[in-house]
């Protein structure tokens, strides 16, 4: 198995970007693609930046043990999948995860899994809220 390594962070403090750099400059990492049930925003990729699903296809998943870890944020769930990983691994990869800290402490309980973690901090709490506004994707701070 390779390495994995966690990027967590507050929404907004630059960890998908520096997920999405990773893998570009470094051809054996790749990211770990989540599930998620929320609605696509107008630049991402079904398959790409989630795996976009519904509601009872995501619980259905969560009956079959299809998930390292998986939590409900903002009425919206969002999942690691134990097979995407697996696959990855099998491709000889190193994989890189984009999750927040609670799937974070999750995946930490797989101890097979010999995480590197790294948090992300914004440089500071206006520049988080510029980059927040800036997005213009998510609920008004």
């Amino acid at each position: 198995m390779g390495f994995n390594i966690v990027l967590s962070s507050p929404s907004g403090a630059g960890k998908t970007t520096i997920t999405k750099k990773l893998s570009q400059k470094y051809p054996n990492i790749k990211v770990s693609i989540s599930y998620t049930t929320r609605k696509p925003r107008p630049n991402e990729i079904d398959g790409v930046d989630y795996h976009f699903v519904d509601v009872n296809e995501f619980e259905n998943l969560i009956k079959k043990n299809n998930f390292y870890e998986h939590a409900k944020i903002f009425d919206n769930y969002y999942g690691t999948s134990i097979n995407s990983v697996n696959k990855l691994h099998e491709q000889n990869y190193d994989v890189v995860f984009d999750i927040d800290w609670q799937g974070t402490k999750k995946l930490s309980e797989f101890k097979e899994l010999n995480l590197i973690k790294i948090f992300i901090l914004p440089p500071n709490k206006k520049e988080l809220k510029n980059r927040l506004i800036k997005r213009n994707q998510d609920n008004k701070l």
